[in-house]
C-alpha cells in the first residue's frame, strides 16, 4: 500500500500531497481518463463488434494504469504498490476465474429458484463489445474506487471507515444507470463494495479486484446475456430470459440487483475480508497511528 510521504517541500506541494487534496484531484483526473478511453471503444466506432474494439479497450486500460502510476509518483510523491508486474499474471488469472465462478454460481441459484430460463446457444454474439466493457469498467472503476478513494480515505480514517464510505459511494455511483432503483444501489454497495474492497485488501494490489470486476461484468453480459448494471440486454453466448419477482431477477437492472446476488457475493466478500484480516490487512485511523508513534518515541 502506498504510504504518505512526510510533509516536506513548499507549502503548495504539501497541500497538493495532502491525502484529501490528492484524492479529489486523482479522482477527477482518472475519471476524465475513463471517459476519454471509453469513447474509442464505444458502439459509435466503425470497429465495434470486431477484435479491434477489445484491443482498443485494452490499450485504454493500459494507459489508465500508466496514468495512475505517474500520478502516484509525481503528484502524490510516492511509488505505487498497486500494480506490481511480478504478480500481475497470477492475480489477474485468479481474479478472472473467481469472478466467472462467482457470477455463474449466483446465476445457478437464480435458475434453481425459477428466475432465469435457458433457451439455447446463440454463438459469438457481442463478444468483443462485452470484452471491451469488462476491461474498461473493471480497470478504471477499481482504480477510482479502490486505488484512489479507498486508499486515501483509509490513510485518514482507517480501513473500516474507508470500506463503509467507498462501498456507499460505489452504490450511489450506479443510481443514475438505466433501470436503477435505490435497492439496486444498496445491493451494489453491499455485494460489490465489500467484495471488491476485500479483494484489494487481500493483496494490497489492484490486479485481483480489477480481474474480478471485469470477469463479473463479462460473464453477466456475454455468457448469460443479462443486462450489466442497467444497460441493454446484450446478445451473448446463451439465450436467456428472466421471469419472476424483482427481488429474484433484479428487474431491468440485471441480476446484480437481486437478493441472491447480495447473499452470494457478500458471503464471498466476507470470506476474502476474513483472509485479509488474518494477513494483518486492517489499518487504524491516522490519529491512532500518531498516538502509537508518540508512545513509541
Amino acid at each position: 500500500m502506498s504510504q504518505i510521504k512526510p510533509a516536506d517541500g513548499s507549502l503548495p506541494l504539501r497541500i497538493l500531497r495532502y491525502p484529501l487534496t490528492a484524492m479529489i484531484l486523482g479522482f477527477a483526473v482518472l475519471s476524465l481518463a475513463y471517459v476519454l478511453s471509453a469513447q474509442p471503444a464505444s458502439r459509435a466506432m466503425p470497429w465495434h463488434g470486431t477484435p479491434l474494439q477489445a484491443l482498443v479497450a485494452l490499450v485504454g486500460a493500459a494507459l489508465g494504469i500508466g496514468l495512475y502510476k505517474l500520478f502516484c509518483r509525481y503528484v502524490e510523491g510516492v511509488p505505487d504498490f498497486e500494480f506490481p508486474l511480478a504478480s500481475a499474471g497470477r492475480e489477474l488469472g485468479a481474479g478472472l476465474l473467481f469472478g466467472f465462478l462467482l457470477f455463474s454460481a449466483m446465476t445457478g441459484v437464480v435458475w434453481l429458484l425459477g428466475g432465469i430460463q435457458f433457451h439455447g446457444v446463440r454463438g459469438m454474439g457481442n463478444l468483443w463489445g462485452m470484452m471491451a466493457l469488462g476491461i474498461l469498467s473493471g480497470t478504471f472503476e477499481e482504480i477510482l474506487f479502490r486505488g484512489i478513494l479507498f486508499r486515501r480515505i483509509e490513510t485518514m480514517l482507517g480501513t473500516w471507515a474507508s470500506l463503509a464510505i467507498t462501498s456507499i459511494l460505489f452504490g450511489v455511483g450506479h443510481i443514475f444507470n438505466p433501470g436503477a432503483t435505490w435497492f439496486s444501489s444498496f445491493a451494489i454497495s453491499v455485494e460489490a463494495g465489500i467484495l471488491l474492497c476485500a479483494a484489494y485488501l487481500v493483496t494490497r494490489h489492484l490486479w485481483f479486484p480489477i480481474a474480478i470486476h471485469a470477469a463479473w461484468n463479462f460473464t453477466q453480459g456475454w455468457v448469460f446475456s443479462i443486462p450489466v448494471s442497467g444497460g441493454a440486454a446484450p446478445e451473448g453466448l446463451l439465450i436467456t430470459t428472466r421471469s419472476g419477482p424483482q427481488w429474484l431477477t433484479g428487474g431491468d437492472f440485471g441480476l446484480e440487483a437481486s437478493a441472491v446476488a447480495m447473499v452470494v457475493a457478500t458471503l464471498a466478500g466476507v470470506v476474502l475480508l476474513t483472509l485479509a484480516i488474518r494477513r494483518d490487512g486492517v489499518r487504524p485511523p491516522i490519529w491512532v497511528r500518531r498516538k502509537a508513534d508518540q508512545t513509541n518515541e
